[in-house]
């Protein structure tokens, strides 16, 4: 097994020159080297092919020993020096100090064919970032953070990607909803990657701090490093840098709404600098579509991170990332500006989006009345979103009265559609007919491009559920189905037709389907 190691962030930027490995405070350092934990019985469930090969590492790789104990954290590389990365972050809007790397710890990073990526194991033991965690991951969380990471990729959303799942034959103590019932579960480890994991976060500890010598280290090093094309660091530079943050965070927020996706928890120090979705929690994909809906139990009540405020929250994190690195700038009117061209922009790129799922390539100016119109009837009953856009793909404008019948699949209770409701069904097709005919493609010609933004298949929280289950019992066939049928997520694949269903009505209220904690 042979890996071209080119560290940079843990030789570029101040460590923490502790070596201790015990909670505690860390300053003026971006982060504190520690060694994984030895595990029990580490055996591999799951290693994706693609991530390989962009390691440079084969398949016969990783069924060899050597494979197993590095990425599960059983051996250090010669020449490395694992690290866990220090930040802070707003949590649920309130600033909560220092965080970092709880239960992360970085291998090294990886160059291959031109490309760079930060090698992570998550659950691979205590860090001095750990509070009063114990730094290892379980089973349930780490399939869902496999499975839904590559999944993602696949989707065409920018996301950390991972390379493998493995059981660390260890039993780990969990709380799953916070409510003084713990259980043993499974020990797991998930081996992550991306070209950084540099958060918001990141920035914002030092700003705390008010040291802004290291807070101007780390800016340099992440032009340097990740945005090399906006010249060297200077005050013109860190604009650009802010702004090009600014256009990469709402294109991946874009992104989520058009395929349903819940992150569940966007703090602060759950966003990547790169516009990446990182930190695989307690995310979940819309069933019935509703912009009140969010995964997180922790989130029940205030409903801040719900899939309608996703761009608002996205927003509100460049804001505090605009702060944290003022001192830099020392001057708020043209960050100002870029923050008001998030909210132009976020209109802008929301309605083109909702062109694509509807199949318009021409703009009109009564689009945004009919798609507000759409949005409103979809939340007059429960109507399975990805099931609703798939099949619309079917509309035939000169049928406009069957339009029902077409999406009829994706209603909960499809005799709900009566009276008043089904008027307003009627009416809103016989305008999207109408709508159709100002373009000049064929039905066929829309379907194909519908479906190729409208994905047939994605992670609902009930197969993950159901994989997990199955993993527990040893039996990992389900993990390796959804991994294979999530590549081609907008194919047809017939095979796999079963899983194109609304949510089964026992996974409701079920925990881990419905109910899911940060720990989840």
């Amino acid at each position: 097994m042979k890996l071209n190691i080119k560290d940079t962030f843990n030789t570029k930027l101040p460590g923490d020159p502790v070596l201790e490995n015990t909670r505690r405070q860390v300053t003026k350092a971006c982060f504190s080297y520690v060694t994984p934990k030895q595990t029990a019985a580490p055996e591999l469930l799951h290693a994706s092919p693609e991530m390989l090969k962009n390691l440079g590492l084969s398949e016969a790789d990783s069924k060899g020993e050597a494979f197993l104990k590095v990425f599960t954290g059983n051996k250090v590389l010669p020449n490395t020096k694992p690290y866990a990365m220090c930040y802070g972050g707003y949590q649920f809007g309130n600033w909560a100090g220092q965080l970092g790397d709880g239960r992360a710890i970085n291998l090294f990073e990886v160059q291959h064919n031109n490309q760079n990526w930060q090698v992570q194991l998550k659950g691979a033991g205590e860090t001095p970032y750990s509070r009063t965690a114990d730094g290892l991951a379980v089973l349930r969380s780490s399939v869902r953070e496999y499975l839904c990471s590559e999944a993602m990729f696949h989707l065409g959303v920018p996301t950390t990607r991972a390379l493998s799942l493995s059981l660390s034959g260890d039993q780990v103590l969990r709380d799953v909803l916070y409510n003084g019932n713990s259980a043993y579960e499974k020990g797991a480890i998930v081996c992550r990657t991306a070209e950084t994991f540099l958060r918001f976060g990141s920035y914002q500890i030092f700003a705390a701090r008010q040291d802004n010598k290291t807070l101007k280290t780390l800016v340099d090093y992440t032009v340097k490093q990740h945005f090399s094309h906006l010249g060297t660091p200077s005050k013109d530079t860190y604009l650009a840098f802010f702004q090009e943050v600014s256009e990469r965070t709402l294109d991946m927020i874009i992104h989520w709404q058009r395929v349903g996706f819940v992150h569940g928890v966007m703090n602060t120090d759950n966003m990547s600098i790169l516009g990446l979705t990182i930190d695989y929690g307690p995310y979940g994909w819309l069933e019935g579509y509703d912009y009140g809906w969010t995964p997180n139990t922790t989130d029940r009540q205030h409903k801040r991170y719900r899939f309608g405020n996703q761009a608002n929250i996205g927003l509100w994190n460049l804001i505090q990332l605009a702060n944290a690195i003022y001192p830099l700038i020392d001057e708020a009117e043209p960050l100002e500006a870029i923050l008001n061209q998030y909210k132009i922009d976020f209109e802008v790129k929301l309605l083109n989006m909702m062109r694509t799922k509807l199949g318009l390539q021409k703009e009109d100016e009564n689009d945004q009345k009919l798609i507000l119109e759409l949005e409103d009837i979809l939340h007059q009953t429960e109507t399975d979103m990805t099931i609703f856009f798939r099949n619309l793909s079917n509309f035939k404008k000169e049928n406009p009265l069957e339009g029902i019948q077409v999406i009829t699949e994706a209603f909960y209770k499809p005799e709900a559609i009566e009276g008043d409701l089904k008027s307003r069904w009627l009416k809103w097709f016989e305008s999207y007919a109408k709508r159709l005919g100002l373009e000049t493609f064929s039905d066929e010609d829309r379907s194909k491009k519908m479906n190729n933004v409208n994905p047939k298949y994605v992670l609902r929280n009930y197969m993950a559920q159901l994989a997990i289950d199955d993993a527990d019992k040893g039996d990992y066939t389900l993990i390796d189905q959804l991994f294979n049928m999530l590549k081609e997520p907008y194919s047809e694949q017939p095979e796999y037709q079963q899983w194109f269903a609304k949510r089964p009505e026992w996974a409701r209220h079920k925990v881990g389907c419905s109910m899911l904690s940060c720990s989840s």
